[in-house]
């Protein structure tokens, strides 16, 4: 099997000609966010809103010439639109005016205290619509604790005086429910919007509410887009100042969907320290840069492992991996969590050390990373919000 990489995946597309300019997509810069994983090709093509229809043949066409080279197993090609912005004039994916969504409001000053209402412009609804901001916590590989991190993180934000709203957004391992505590199903009461489930004071929306824990998710791309949109616009989160999204490991069809969709206010990456894991997370944070995601800064998880009986400290893992790591892609280091029963142990029973154990050290430090994170978020609201292009065919 070829090693299939992205300028292999660019010279293919080459082949692909808009018939109205007369040039490949390629040349055209019209091919962006081109992801990579065992084989699984994702890429947008960017086409002016008013063609996204008569485009869709030009999406077909690029996906089968990709699809024929050696060692590919999927292709996922979407098509994408940025509106020109004009006075007046919505962002894009934002409502027309006069429309209304559930759990939207008008928008206003914020709380003191709280980050602004994320938005595309002066009297704009927000993209997802009552949330302020939204961080992805991401990693480049399975195993690394980022689901655990995401769910404390979550708690630890709500102590900060917070809305804080979780989304599973790991279609294929939902994790959630389980770790938050939550059994049962989301009602809906008007047969077109979820009330998301809630413990702890989040509010919290998973596919592990709506299916069998044991049930294998055995979809395609398109189908796991078609979640995620649902399980943001369709769901009834009210007011937030943050929604925490837990990402799926990797750099597949979902995140390349929550960066092309959702104005993402930033992600944060988790990593164990040691080097094949370092690997990965640099592969997802150079994900994020190409489709414009600011990194918040890297964790370092299971930094250490302190002996529950002895207080000695081992370095399983290595130590340290992620802060040179950061150092050197020049990335903030937000801190290290260790290696400790506790914390598993409290994530599997679903009470989360940072409520279940909030005056624990392990909770500590979740808590100074969630400071550092709000502030972060605090800085990055008093710029002008990022605008996510719209999907307008799959």
């Amino acid at each position: 099997m070829s090693q299939i990489n992205e300028q292999i995946v660019l010279d293919t597309l080459k082949g692909v000609v808009d018939p109205n300019r007369g040039k490949s997509i390629v040349d055209l810069g019209m091919v962006t966010g081109v992801v990579i994983k065992d084989g699984n090709v994702g890429f947008a093509i960017e086409v002016e809103a008013a063609r996204g229809a008569e485009m869709e043949p030009l999406r077909k066409e690029a996906e089968a010439i990709v699809h024929r080279l050696d060692g590919v197993v999927s292709v996922t090609a979407v098509l994408t639109a940025e509106r020109p912005q004009s006075a007046g004039a919505p962002s894009a994916g934002a409502p027309s005016p006069g429309a209304s969504s559930p759990g939207a409001s008008s928008p206003s000053a914020p709380a003191s205290g709280r980050p602004a209402q994320q938005q595309g412009g002066a009297g704009q609804q927000a993209m997802v619509p009552g949330v302020r901001t939204i961080i992805a916590i991401a990693s480049g590989k399975g195993g690394v604790g980022k689901s655990t991190t995401a769910v404390n993180l979550s708690l630890a934000l709500s102590r900060l005086d917070l809305q804080v709203g979780l989304l599973d957004a790991d279609i294929y391992g939902p994790s959630q429910p389980r770790m938050m505590g939550i059994s049962g199903r989301p009602n809906s009461p008007d047969g077109k919007t979820l009330t998301p489930m809630e413990n702890y004071g989040i509010k919290c929306m998973s596919m592990g509410f709506l299916v069998a824990e044991d049930t294998p998710m055995i979809w395609r791309g398109p189908m796991v887009q078609s979640a995620l949109q649902q399980m943001l616009r369709d769901v009834a989160w009210g007011e937030l100042d943050v929604l925490v999204v837990d990402m799926p490991p990797g750099t597949g069809d979902a995140q390349l969907t929550m960066a092309q969709q959702v104005p993402l206010s930033g992600a944060v990456i988790v990593s164990t320290p040691q080097d094949i894991a370092l690997l990965d997370a640099r592969k997802g944070l150079n994900m994020f840069r190409k489709v414009d995601v600011p990194v918040l800064g890297i964790i370092e998880n299971m930094s250490v492992f302190v002996c529950p009986s002895c207080g000695h400290e081992s370095h399983i893992f290595s130590h340290g991996g992620a802060k040179r790591e950061a150092d050197k892609l020049g990335m903030e280091f937000l801190g290290e969590i260790p290696l400790h029963m506790e914390i598993r142990e409290t994530s599997d029973s679903g009470q989360p050390v940072v409520v279940s154990r909030p005056d624990s050290p392990h909770a500590g430090v979740y808590v100074a990373i969630a400071e550092r994170i709000k502030q972060k978020l605090f800085a990055a609201s008093s710029d002008s919000p990022r605008r996510a292009p719209s999907i307008v065919m799959q």
